[in-house]
Parts: structure tokens; sequence; C-alpha cells
């Protein structure tokens, strides 16, 4: 997550220290419309981590509700937790845990001490090892890991999407792709991501892709500079691989070039945007100690809510701290939301689902890397959301038994059904607001309602129901499957 403060943004992870079949045709409200690049960024946008980190040190275990609440006055969750929230003990009993697929992440860098982490939390979770747990650098040798803030954000990020993506399907194996620079999409960065990303759809490494990273729209340089970015989806498209990005944690706002100046009027960020992505927005769960619903799932937003402020920020805000949705500026409507064209107009809108990114309700995670106390965080944002639906994307596959490609018109047809593993989200809101020059400023943005929303897309699942709901639409799609053209 990228994570927001009032006159600063944090490059790392959101990580709450206990203390990220339709035309994608170029729209026509595009980057001029909406003004140009920051001067001087010809070239060059920053990709950060879509993670949150706080301001206390690490706890030894993993913290319970109670815990948080009563020290933290925000509430966290245990995996399993987690786990019941969305319905999967009822799957993992029949078998269906992910067996048999490979969830591929993506992080700049990645972290040192991967390994070693997810197995102190899989022994403090109850959880099996994955199958296996690869990393890879096919764009080229990451650099020795020096502390720093950058790495450290990195790093978080990673055992983040690693630790929920195994939570979510933990007998699926994970392939870690890291790349080694995270510094901009001009020469370098963004364009080793895609590199890494077509060797593994090419060499047919993953079923699924989690990107737990993006840029604002407006920061690049001119619209084609960005689709010149979209070989890898392309190519996913093409070979049946789903393609997932983070819809970004500032709500209808989102930063200039600088990381530090927030525009004032609601903006989307990429590759979320990308019809050829799903994008994945974040909720808040209201669960007890097992994992129950005290009440339905919310839109995440805790702008306004001092306690999280406090915790994540150290002032009483308020600060940008809400899953991102909106309108893109680059893709025109895909035909996947049409139904949905009363909604999105005639542009692409996000998010298209949403999962848990709260931060008041973040899930612990574990790391160990130099430069932060080893030990659990609670820990938030669209960067928690991402891995956790590519762990549900797992569990489709292995029901389906194929390869599920993109996914975006099978969820925009099961909404429009009503169908049983949807979970509308209809409370809410991603407006948001911050301290500028001196002045607060409020960028209003997009309410729950029944149906397709740009605060929480489609709505969350029960993956009870979802999983094979998803897997029967993806093997009745294949008898006549659709190109990456008629996709996006």
């Amino acid at each position: 997550m990228r994570l927001a403060r009032p006159a600063l943004v944090g490059a790392g992870s959101l990580l709450l220290t206990a203390a990220v079949s339709g035309a994608g045709a170029v729209g026509a409200t595009g980057l001029a419309a909406a003004g140009p690049a920051t001067p001087g960024s010809a070239g060059v946008v920053t990709i950060r981590p879509d993670a949150v980190h706080a301001l206390a040190g690490a706890l030894p275990g993993p913290p319970t509700t109670a815990y948080c609440e009563q020290h933290y006055h925000i509430a966290c969750y245990l995996p399993g937790q987690i786990q019941r929230a969305y319905d999967l003990p009822r799957l993992y009993r029949q078998g269906v845990t992910g067996r048999g697929q490979t969830i591929v992440i993506v992080d700049s860098f990645g972290s040192p001490t991967v390994q070693r982490d997810l197995r102190r939390f899989d022994q403090a979770a109850g959880l099996p090892a994955p199958p296996s747990l690869k990393v890879i650098q096919p764009a080229g040798k990451v650099p020795a890991y020096k502390p720093n803030s950058n790495r450290e954000g990195w790093a978080g990020e990673t055992d983040l999407d690693v630790e929920y993506a195994h939570t979510i399907a933990p007998g699926a194996s994970i392939l870690l792709v890291e790349t080694p620079t995270s510094e901009n999409e001009g020469t370098t960065g963004f364009p080793q991501i895609v590199t890494a990303e077509k060797y593994v759809i090419n060499h047919h490494l993953g079923g699924v892709i989690s990107q737990s990273f993006s840029a604002t729209e407006q920061t690049f340089p001119s619209r084609q500079s960005l689709l010149n970015l979209r070989g890898a989806y392309t190519d996913a498209a093409r070979n049946g691989v789903t393609v997932l990005a983070a819809s970004g944690d500032s709500g209808a706002a989102d930063t200039k070039f600088n990381e530090v100046t927030y525009y004032l009027h609601r903006v989307t960020s990429w590759p979320d945007s990308d019809p050829l992505v799903t994008g994945v927005g974040g909720t808040r769960l209201h669960l007890n100690a097992a994992g129950g619903d005290v009440k339905p799932a919310t839109v995440w937003n805790d702008t306004y809510n001092v306690a999280t402020n406090e915790f994540v920020v150290g002032t009483k805000g308020p600060s940008p701290l809400a899953g991102g949705g909106g309108r893109s500026v680059i893709f025109g409507r895909p035909g996947f939301q049409n139904r949905v064209r009363a909604v999105v107009g005639d542009q692409r809108g996000v998010p298209d689902i949403s999962m848990s990114g709260a931060c008041n309700g973040a899930a612990d995670m574990y790391q160990s890397f130099a430069g932060q106390a080893a030990g659990w965080y609670p820990t938030c944002g669209t960067s928690e959301a991402t891995p956790e639906f590519a762990g549900i994307v797992a569990l489709a596959g292995q029901v389906a038994r194929r390869p599920l490609g993109v996914i975006n018109p099978y969820l925009y047809a099961l909404s429009a059904r009503h169908a049983r593993g949807i979970v509308d989200v209809t409370s809410g809101n991603n407006t948001v607001a911050f301290i500028q020059g001196g002045k607060r400023h409020t960028v209003r943005g997009f309410r729950a309602e029944p149906g397709y929303d740009l605060a929480s897309g489609v709505g969350t699942v029960d993956a009870y129901w979802f999983v094979p709901e998803l897997a029967q639409a993806a093997r009745a799609a294949s008898a006549a499957p659709a190109t990456h053209r008629d996709q996006g």
C-alpha cells in the first residue's frame, strides 16, 4: 500500500507495526484532460508497494483481536479468523486447498528472509508448509540487501504477500518473482517487471499473478508511455493467466510524482485500472474471536478514525487511509462493464472486487529482515487484499482443472445473476481528507451501493460458493474462449 499521510507519503509497506469480455479501448478522457504529469517526470514514474507501516515495535507472538483492541484501540485478526471469515474451512474439508496450482507473487527486491518468515508464520498459524516456495530473478540479480526505507518497505510487502496468499490457499505452491529495482518506469523499474512477468507467462510457471504495487495514472508522462508497458498483460490473456493488482490505499485520492503532494480531485492508479487486470479493493471485516461476522463487511475507510490515525500516522488525522477506486482516464469502458455503464459511464471503473484491507481490522504478519525489529505486525492495505484474492483464484483453478485467464467477465456475470458467492458490500465510501499546504482538503469519493460500485466493485466473496461458481464460469467459457482483444 502507498501509505497516505498528511504532507508525507511512506514509500514502504503499510504494516501496522504493532505497533499494498470487453474492449479496452483508450478512453476519450485521457491524460490531457486530467492535466499533465508533474514537470520533470518525463520518462520516469515511481511505483510503490501497496502496504502500510505504523509506529510501534514488533510483538513476539501474533496478537489477538482482544489484544489489539485493548492496547491499540483497533481490531486485528489471526490467519484462522481470516480463513473463517471467507468460509474457507468447508472448502478445505473437501480437499480444495489450491493443490496443483502456483501463485506468482511479483515484488521489487523481495525479502531476504521470506523463507524463514513463512516458516515462522506457518508454525504460529497452524498452517502446513506450501508444496514449494521458490524465488527467481528473471529480470536480473537483486542487489545485496542493505536496510533502508525502500528495501525494508518492499521486504515487508513481500512477506505480507507470501503469507496471506498461503493463508487462503495453503495447498498451492508459491513462486516469488523478484526484480532488481523499483526506481522508475522510464528505463528501469516497471519494464523489468514486464520482463519478469513475461518470463513467467511464457514458461508456464503459474496460473495467477499477484501485484501489490501501483502508480497514479496521471503521473505517467503520456498515455502511450503507460500503454507501452501492457505487454505482460496481453501475453497473460493469451496464455490463460489471471493477473491481479491492488487498487491502492488512498481512497479516491492519490499522490503526484513527488510522492508527497496529493491530487485534489479523484484519480485512479494502474495497473489495477487495466481491463486485462482484476483490480482488488479493500473492505473492513467486523469479526469476533472465532472469525464470525459481527456485521457484514464494509468499504475500508480509516481516514477519520482517530485511533487508527494515531497508530499508523502518529496524529489524530485525517489521513487518506482507504481502498482506492474510481474511473480511469486511460481506458474506456470494457465490454464486461457494459452492465454497469450507469456507474462507470464511458470509462473503465475500478475496483472489480474487494477483500480484507482495513487498518482497523488488520491481519497479523511476521517478518525478521534487518532494519526493523523481528516479530509480528498487524498489517493492512490492498496489499493484503490482493494476495488473498490470488489464493481464491488458485482454489478456483484447482476446481476448474484449467487456467482461468482473464476473470473480469465472469465476476460481472456472476454479480448480474446474484450468484451466492458474490457478497454485496452496501455500506461505506472512499472519500478521504488530508492537510496540504496548511489547508484541509477533501476528495469526495464513491459510496457503496447495491450491486457494482466504485468503492467495492461487485463486492466481496463467500469462498465456499464463489470458488465453484468461478470455476464453472471458466469451464463454460473454455468451449468458446474469448481473445485478449475481446477482454480488454
